[in-house]
């Protein structure tokens, strides 16, 4: 059964009217904070739009949608023809015509609609390719705008975001600090070992082990890896495997008819560009055409001979996160990864 649209869905979406608007069951997910999704579309002065409504009813979906709205946007903000732009997230209120609507109540997140049934005919949008796409978002030095909502840093803030995110369920701390290195060894890898001793601490007691390896790894790898280089901080996808990518037409206010190369579920951070490509690597498919493209719009930052250790020990964080999330045999392929490393530079 298809639910009312809440009055407060149609407010946050610039007061849309409720006679001209519909709601369309989009699918049904069973995690990550995620519980259904949704098509809205409607008219307003002569204007189509087309949104795409996530809804989930537990705290982590408020703290998770509010991240992936403020990612989505930083992405926009350097290429609108890259991701749906986000326009909207909170928390429902109340139903159209006095009913239970079944969303009253929920969180939800609100942003452009992508249209992956590309038919005959669609037309070619900016006709950039994944890799130039990329290759210009890491490219892009900027730091986030003034917004006292979501950012009180005293100072210019460098390596960090306005708000936390999450890398599927794991909650990511993006306080900032005046240094890349010391963002990736604390707010990353110490901080997703925390994840991985509490989620398998049952199973699995203390794990000194796992603990004693990861402390090396960023004690003394991260800053002799890490610590020496001249890291500009740039808007990094931050979960992009190729599950998070694809084509399609945006739907949305500003946007072309044309088919663009498209990213979302964003979980950004503005840090080292080298960060995005750990998750890359240990999943695959992108393929050597788009490799080759991006390492000449990119080309490895010297030096170039630790440059895939580096990718290796940013590969490290999703194999840690992975265990923390699924257990299994992620904690083996971690602990590889840091015999490694640890072997070579600690």
């Amino acid at each position: 059964m298809i639910p009312n649209i809440p009055p407060s869905l149609l407010s946050a979406l610039g007061d849309l009217p409720p006679s001209s608007s519909k709601l369309i069951s989009h699918s049904t997910s069973s995690g990550h904070g995620v519980e259904q999704t949704y098509k809205l579309t409607s008219t307003k002065d002569g204007q189509t739009f087309t949104f795409f409504i996530k809804t989930g009813s537990s705290p982590q979906s408020e703290a998770m949608f509010k991240g992936e709205f403020h990612s989505l946007n930083a992405i926009h903000s350097v290429l609108p023809n890259f991701c749906p732009k986000a326009h909207a997230h909170g928390r429902l209120v109340g139903a159209e015509k006095g009913g239970s609507s079944g969303m009253s109540g929920k969180y939800f997140l609100a942003t452009d609609f992508l249209d992956f049934n590309l038919v005959s005919g669609s037309g070619q949008g900016s006709g950039m390719s994944f890799a130039a796409k990329l290759a210009k978002l890491h490219t892009t030095t900027t730091t986030p705008p003034p917004d006292p909502s979501v950012n009180d840093h005293p100072a210019p803030p460098k390596f960090g975001f306005p708000v936390p995110t999450f890398c599927g369920a794991t909650p990511q701390d993006n306080s900032w600090k005046e240094r890349w290195d010391e963002f990736y060894a604390d707010n990353r890898l110490r901080a997703v070992l925390r994840e991985c001793l509490k989620n398998n601490n049952t199973a699995r007691g203390a794990d000194d082990e796992l603990s004693e390896m990861v402390e090396v790894t960023a004690g003394k790898v991260v800053p002799r890896l890490l610590g020496g280089m001249d890291i500009k901080p740039a808007v990094v996808h931050g979960d992009l495997w190729s599950g998070n990518k694809g084509r399609a037409r945006i739907l949305g206010p500003g946007q072309g008819q044309g088919v663009e190369e498209v990213v979302y579920d964003a979980a950004c951070v503005y840090g080292h560009n080298e960060y995005e490509l750990g998750i890359m690597r240990m999943f695959g498919g992108f393929g050597q055409g788009f490799w080759s493209e991006y390492g000449k719009l990119v080309p490895k930052a010297e030096p170039v001979d630790e440059w895939e250790d580096r990718i290796r020990l940013y590969e490290l964080y999703h194999h840690l996160n992975h265990y923390a999330l699924f257990g299994g045999g992620y904690r083996s392929s971690a602990m590889g990864i840091m015999r490694k490393l640890n072997s070579k530079y600690a």
